[in-house]
């Protein structure tokens, strides 16, 4: 067929064939890269290994502890049907089976009855304090869906307006915020019971139109600085960001490098391609789900709103068995004990929130997919890249070998990846502390007691020794504790580090190989989705469809 150039007809086609030919190319591209990784089969057959041996292992405890169960409730039934009471047995068990069923169905409904209550007055953060807006994102000059909340002391507690403030950033990863706050022994408890001022940066569910993550930014910025200009007798605010809110508490350092005290990154997955082999699932979904295009898709369908119900999806399928049968099964065991505290979790956990395309895309493409923070590739919107390199202000981090979603190897190999050596690390002045728990899991860090009473609370006591130490890397470790309860005393000790020292809490860095392979291949698909399939998908969207699904 032969092409007319001056036809506007096939002018349009002759784009949209080499519109097309691009994707299509650099797919193969990706596909060859991939393909011919040697280190791929290997990975594979370890991950293998690892899974079949975790697998093993675990059938096995579980079958020797049934069978050890058998064995004990035969020998207990054959004695009981020795006395004749077996038939009383079995009543008290079906009524006592019966009550619990009852008492479970009850706190079942009754978390019904608060997630409708909770969406009904607009899903306000789950904070057990009383708080007031200090300062609405919505009335900033790019407007967000963030506000800056001042917790109220509870009864009992006093605040010093000259102390230094903390600002808490909670994480926007599809749940509301109040998760560092929603117990009395939390984040926010620490704090207070120091006399220090607490304010916690919170979200509404909907973002504003045409919000991005450069407007959030910029907001938690004026935020800091509304708290600066509330207590100016104070040392810049300390500022802890936990998870999502790690990394957002990150760029606002990058891009405001005189403006923050020390910051707090809890279990924030700076280096999302890390992790272990076989024990670290969550970094594979963006090769699984084909990266950014499906939070393209998925965005399209919501009419540019991307629904923060599929990031709780992704946790829940970290652990089936436990999100929808085991957890279940530990309130129907301890129903009387445990329904408050199933109540105020779920509260939390079944509220979804919405992030606009342009944030979850820069999330998915700059973070977790393209990994671009640690390589100086991430750039906050066009023209303003970030160096980790430009914080000035100490680096805290906290994160724990049990955590299955920011592994510590996510949470500390940026390290390593942004300095050549500790020396960078003392000549640009910074002061990088980081600090591992043995076993708590992901929410345990910003929610378990112990851990709030423990790790936090020594962290906010060393503070000012933190910031006089000199230039370089440290490991903080809690060595002893002497006293009960309140009273409870921890001995902290620093001890200095090298980046070997931070690179082997990691098994081998080979496997991040193919994470580059599956950058590319996201971009080509995203590419080809934006092409040929976008324009129908949203042709098919109206508000209406978008809200309904």
């Amino acid at each position: 067929m032969e092409i007319n150039p001056g036809n506007p007809t096939d002018k349009l086609a002759v784009a949209l064939d080499n519109a097309l030919r691009l994707p299509a190319t650099r797919l193969r591209g990706a596909i060859d890269e991939a393909a011919a990784s040697g280190s791929a089969l290997e990975i594979l057959h370890r991950s293998a290994a690892i899974h079949a041996a975790t697998i093993a292992k675990a059938h096995e405890g579980r079958s020797r502890a049934n069978l050890e169960a058998l064995a004990s409730g035969i020998e207990v039934t054959a004695d009981r049907a020795t006395r004749g009471a077996l038939i009383q047995d079995w009543i008290d068990y079906l009524t006592d089976r019966t009550q619990r069923a009852v008492l479970t169905l009850d706190t079942l409904r009754e978390r019904g009855d608060i997630f409708v209550a909770h969406e009904a007055a607009g899903c306000p953060p789950v904070l057990v304090y009383d708080y007031e807006i200090a300062l609405d994102g919505r009335d900033l000059p790019r407007p967000c869906n963030y506000m800056l909340l001042k917790i109220t002391p509870p009864e009992g507690v006093t605040v010093i307006d000259k102390k230094r403030p903390y600002v808490i950033i909670d994480p926007r990863a599809g749940h509301g915020a109040g998760i560092g706050g929603f117990k009395f022994d939390s984040q926010v408890g620490v704090a207070l019971s120091r006399g220090n001022p607490v304010y916690f940066v919170g979200f509404r569910r909907d973002p504003e139109p045409g919000q991005t993550l450069a407007d959030v930014t910029r907001a938690e910025a004026e935020f800091v600085r509304e708290v600066m200009r509330r207590h100016p007798e104070s040392n810049k605010p300390v500022v802890i960001g936990n998870c999502q809110g790690g990394w957002a508490t990150l760029l606002l350092a990058i891009t405001n490098p005189d403006l923050t005290g020390p910051i707090v990154l809890n279990g924030a997955p700076v280096e999302p391609w890390s992790g272990q082999v076989g024990t670290d699932p969550m970094r594979y979904n963006g090769g699984i789900f084909g990266g950014t295009w499906m939070t393209m898709f998925l965005s399209d369908l919501g009419n540019g709103v991307f629904d923060g119900a599929h990031l709780v999806d992704n946790f829940e399928r970290l652990n089936p068995s436990r999100n929808y049968v085991g957890k279940y099964y530990d309130l129907f065991a301890d129903v009387d004990a445990g329904r408050q505290r199933f109540l105020e979790f779920e509260r939390w956990w079944g509220g979804f929130f919405r992030l606009n395309e342009a944030e979850i895309r820069w999330i998915v493409e700059q973070l977790f997919v393209g990994n671009r923070l640690v390589r100086n590739t991430a750039q906050l919107e066009p023209g303003r890249p970030l160096d980790i390199k430009s914080v000035r202000a100490p680096i805290i981090v906290f994160a724990s070998r049990g955590d299955n979603i920011t592994p510590p190897q996510q949470a500390l190999n940026w390290i390593p990846d942004t300095y050549a050596d500790v020396d960078e690390i003392r000549i640009r002045g910074q002061r990088i502390v980081y600090m591992l728990h043995e076993e708590v899991g992901h929410l345990g860090i910003f929610v378990s007691a112990s851990v709030a009473k423990k790790e936090h609370a020594q962290v906010s006591s060393v503070m000012k020794t933190i910031e006089s130490l000199a230039p370089g890397l440290y490991e903080m470790k809690i060595e002893a504790a002497e006293g009960d309860g309140i009273n409870r005393q921890f001995t902290v000790a620093f001890y200095e580090r090298v980046l070997d020292d931070v690179r082997a809490i990691d098994d081998d860095r080979t496997d991040e190989a193919p994470f580059g392979a599956v950058d590319r291949l996201s971009e080509a698909q995203a590419e080809a989705y934006d092409v040929a399939v976008r324009p129908l998908v949203q042709a098919m969207v109206t508000p209406a469809t978008a809200e309904a699904g």
